[in-house]
C-alpha cells in the first residue's frame, strides 16, 4: 500500500504523554545580565578575519605605466594590442585601464592589473625605463610606490647599519693549492652539465646539475662565470656551488659574448618578441641593467656583432661603409659620429692596445688598404695600398707583437652582373711589427691555396698549412727584426688541416677533421721532433688547457652518434684518460686570468727550478702509488690516533706498577729479565735436514 511523504516522517525520540510541548514559543539567545564577554574577535573568528576585504586589496598587483604614446579612439585598439604583447609575457592581465582627456586622447599613463603581485614586480624590474620607440620610454611602478613615495619624510635620517654580508669568492677555484684546472663538459641538449676538477690521478666531479641549460654554456673570458641559457633568458653561475650570480631577461636568446674584462654582455635573440629594438642587448654584469639596446643588423654578419678593445673601453660594430666605434660607460658613439669608410669589408681589435686594423676593398682604379687606427684619437698609424686583392682575412697574435693580413690575390678577374670569378690566385701575408718604429711590414708569398694559419700565442713563429689537397705541406717561418720572416721547416706530404698552438708556444698540434679524419701529430718546434702520432676517429674537436699541459680531444653527439666522448692527453699526445659518454656534446677548459708576475719574476722562476723539483717529486711520488689526497689524510689520522691510544695505554700500565707488585708479592714481572735469580736457562737442540755430497 502506497504512503503520503509525510506518513515517512517517523519520530525518534517518542515522548510520553505528560511531556508538555510548546512550538509557540521562541528560544532566547540574550546574554544574561552582568555578561562581559572577554574573548576577541580576533581569536575567536581568526581564519575568517583572515579573509576579510581590505581597502589596499589589489594594490600590489597593479602597475602604472607612463611615457605611453597619447592616442585617439581610432588608434587605441592598436595600442592596447602593443601593450599587451610586451606586458602579457609576465603574467595575466587580469584588467587594464585607459585613461582619456575630454577630446579622447589617451593621457599618457595606464594601469595594469596582474592576477598575483610577483608578476606585477617582474614587470616593473624588466620595463621600467626601456624604450619602445625613438619618442617613447616606459616609466613603470607598482601602484603601492606612490603611498611609499608621498610618506617620504621631510627631515633625512641616515638608515640603520646592515651586518656585514660575506660573498662568494669568485676566484676560488684559483686558490687551489696544487693549481689544478677545471673543465666544463656538456651532456646531450638541454640535458646536463658537469663541473669536473682536472686532479690526480683521476678527476673529481665538483658540480652537476640536469637541465642546467637548455642549448649549451661557455665560460666567460677570464673564468669567473658559467653563462647557461633559458627560454626566458641567459643566466650566470658563480663561486665555490656555483650559485646564481645574475640573470637577463631576454627571451629566447641564442648567441651572448662578453666583454674582455667581464665587465659587460651581449645578448641577441633572434626571434624576441620585444621588438626588433630588444634583439641585440648590452647589459651590466655586476648589476644585471640593460645599459643599450640595438637594432638587428640589416644583413647577415658574422658573430659576435661588437667586438670589443682589450680594455672594455670601446666596442664597435661593421656597417655598410660605415665603421660605428661606441665608448663605455655612456654607450653612445665615440665623437658622436661614426667614422665613414667606404668599401670596408672587415676589421679587429688588437688584443693588447687600444688599436684596430681594417682593410678596404678595391674600387676600379683605387686600391684595396690595410690600415692601423689608433683609438680615440682616430690617428692612422700605419696603412698599406693592396692591388689585385679579392679578399682579406686579419690576424693577431696573442701578444699583440705581430699582426698578418692575409691576402687572396688573382691574376684575372671575370665580372658578370651578379657574380665575380677570379683566376690564377695566390696568396700573400703581410707581416706588421706593431713594437717596432715606423711599423714595418715584411711579406711571404705563396702560390699554393691555403688550408690554415696560426700564430705562436707567445713567441715569433707562425705555421700555414698550404698545398693541393694530394700533397698538402704544412711550413713554419720565424718573424725577425729587420729582415724578411725566414723558413724554419716544411714538412710535405701530411693529411692534416688544422693547427692548435699550446697557450705557452714551443707545442703545437696537427690534426685532420673531416668525414673519416681523426689523425693527429705532436710536434717540438724548438727542433721540430715529431712527439707522438695518434689518432681520434670522428674527431669533432680540439683543445689546450690554460697551462698548455694538456690537451684534449672529442667527438660530440651533434657531430657522429657513435663512439661520443673525450680523451685527455698529455702535451706529448699520450692519452691519459678515455672519458666515452652516450650524448656527450661539448667540453670546455675553464680560462684563467692573466698571470699578475711580471716577465722578469717569470724568468727568475724558471731559472730556479731546480729549488722546486724535491717538492714535485714528492707529490708525483704519491701520484704514483695512486693514493689520493683523502686516502693519506685517512691514514695519517688514524695512525695519529693509534699512537695517541698507544701512548695513554703506556701511561696507564706505568700508573698500575705499584699495584702489581702487591699483587705479586713485590716480584717485578715486567720485563724479561727482571728476576735473574728465578730465571732458568734451557737449550734445545732439534735434526732439520741432512745432506750427502759425494767429492770426487
Amino acid at each position: 500500500m502506497a504512503k503520503k511523504k509525510g506518513d515517512e516522517k517517523v519520530n525518534q525520540t517518542p515522548q510520553s504523554d505528560n511531556e508538555e510541548q510548546n512550538f509557540d514559543e521562541e528560544p532566547d539567545f540574550d546574554d544574561p545580565e552582568g555578561f562581559v564577554d572577554d574573548i576577541p574577535d580576533e581569536e575567536l573568528l581568526a581564519d575568517l578575519l583572515e579573509k576579510k576585504p581590505k581597502e589596499s586589496d589589489g594594490y600590489e598587483n597593479v602597475v602604472v605605466v607612463d611615457g605611453c604614446p597619447q592616442v585617439g579612439p581610432e588608434r587605441l585598439e592598436k595600442l592596447q594590442s602593443v601593450i599587451n604583447k610586451i606586458f602579457g609575457k609576465f603574467g595575466k592581465i587580469v584588467s587594464d585601464y585607459y585613461p582619456t582627456s575630454e577630446n579622447g586622447m589617451t593621457t599618457g599613463y595606464i594601469f595594469l592589473e596582474y592576477d598575483n603581485a610577483q608578476n606585477a614586480a617582474e614587470a616593473v624590474k624588466a620595463t621600467n625605463n626601456c624604450k619602445l620607440d625613438k619618442q617613447h620610454t616606459f616609466l613603470v611602478n607598482l601602484f603601492t610606490d606612490f603611498k611609499k613615495y608621498s610618506e617620504i619624510p621631510k627631515e633625512w635620517e641616515p638608515p640603520a647599519p646592515q651586518p656585514f654580508k660575506v660573498q662568494s669568492d669568485l676566484q676560488w677555484y684559483l686558490m687551489d693549492p696544487d693549481a689544478y684546472d677545471q673543465f666544463l663538459v656538456g651532456i646531450g641538449t638541454g640535458v646536463a652539465l658537469q663541473v669536473w676538477q682536472n686532479a690526480l690521478p683521476e678527476p673529481v666531479l665538483l658540480q652537476e646539475r640536469p637541465n642546467w641549460t637548455e642549448t649549451y654554456a661557455v665560460w666567460s673570458p677570464l673564468g669567473t662565470y658559467l653563462a647557461t641559457f633559458h627560454w626566458r633568458g641567459v643566466a650566470l653561475w658563480a663561486g665555490p656551488k656555483f650559485s646564481q650570480f645574475q640573470k637577463f631577461f631576454h627571451p629566447e636568446a641564442r648567441f651572448i659574448s662578453f666583454s674582455p674584462c667581464e665587465n659587460y654582455i651581449v645578448t641577441f635573440s633572434p626571434s624576441s618578441d620585444r621588438g626588433d629594438d630588444k634583439k641585440l642587448i648590452i647589459w651590466d654584469i655586476r648589476t644585471g641593467q640593460e645599459k643599450r639596446s640595438f637594432p638587428p643588423p640589416d644583413e647577415y654578419v658574422t658573430w659576435p656583432i661588437f667586438r670589443w678593445s682589450k680594455d672594455d673601453k670601446f666596442f664597435a660594430r661593421l656597417g655598410a661603409d660605415v665603421l660605428s666605434v661606441y665608448e663605455t660607460p655612456g654607450f653612445g658613439l665615440l665623437d658622436k659620429k661614426s667614422i665613414k669608410i667606404p668599401g670596408i669589408r672587415d676589421f679587429s681589435w688588437s688584443p693588447t692596445d687600444n688599436v684596430l686594423a681594417y682593410w678596404v676593398a678595391e674600387d676600379k682604379d683605387v686600391p684595396a688598404r690595410v690600415t692601423l687606427l689608433e683609438l680615440p684619437n682616430r690617428n692612422e698609424i700605419r696603412s698599406k695600398n693592396l692591388f689585385s686583392v679579392a679578399d682579406c682575412k686579419i690576424h693577431w697574435q696573442k701578444s699583440g707583437d705581430y699582426l698578418c693580413v692575409k691576402v687572396d690575390r688573382y691574376s684575372k678577374v671575370k665580372k658578370d652582373k651578379n657574380d665575380i670569378k677570379y683566376s690564377g690566385m695566390y696568396y700573400n701575408f703581410e707581416i706588421f711589427h706593431m713594437r717596432e718604429k715606423e711599423i714595418p711590414v715584411d711579406s711571404v708569398e705563396i702560390k699554393e691555396p691555403i688550408q690554415a694559419f696560426a700564430w705562436e700565442p707567445v713567441g715569433s713563429k707562425f705555421a700555414i698549412i698550404h698545398g693541393d689537397p694530394a700533397n698538402i705541406c704544412i711550413s713554419f717561418y720565424q718573424v725577425n727584426t729587420g729582415q724578411a720572416p725566414t723558413l724554419l721547416k716544411k714538412f710535405e706530404n701530411k693529411p692534416f688541416n688544422h693547427l692548435f698552438w699550446s697557450p705557452l708556444g714551443q707545442f703545437i698540434v696537427l690534426a685532420n677533421f673531416g668525414l673519416t679524419g681523426g689523425a693527429l701529430e705532436f710536434l717540438d718546434t724548438n727542433d721540430f721532433t715529431i712527439m707522438n702520432v695518434s689518432d681520434h676517429y670522428q674527431m669533432s674537436g680540439i683543445e689546450w688547457d690554460p697551462t698548455g699541459r694538456y690537451v684534449v680531444t672529442g667527438v660530440s653527439s651533434l657531430k657522429c652518434k657513435m663512439d661520443c666522448g673525450y680523451y685527455i692527453r698529455s702535451f706529448q699526445g699520450k692519452v691519459i684518460k678515455r672519458v666515452m659518454k652516450e650524448g656527450f656534446a661539448q667540453f670546455h677548459w675553464r680560462p684563467r686570468p692573466p698571470t699578475l708576475l711580471s716577465e722578469k719574476q717569470q724568468k727568475e722562476i724558471k731559472k730556479n727550478l731546480k729549488k722546486y723539483y724535491s717538492q714535485f717529486e714528492s707529490k708525483d711520488r704519491m701520484r704514483s702509488n695512486k693514493a689520493s689526497k683523502e686516502l693519506v689524510a685517512k691514514r695519517t689520522e688514524q695512525m695519529k690516533k693509534y699512537v695517541e691510544y698507544r701512548e695513554a695505554k703506556t701511561q696507564e700500565w706505568a700508573d698500575q706498577r705499584p699495584r702489581r707488585l702487591e699483587l705479586r708479592d713485590y716480584v717485578d714481572t715486567d720485563g724479561l729479565d727482571t728476576d735473574q735469580a728465578n730465571t732458568v736457562e734451557e737449550v734445545v737442540e732439534f735434526f732439520v735436514k741432512e745432506e750427502q755430497t759425494v767429492i770426487e
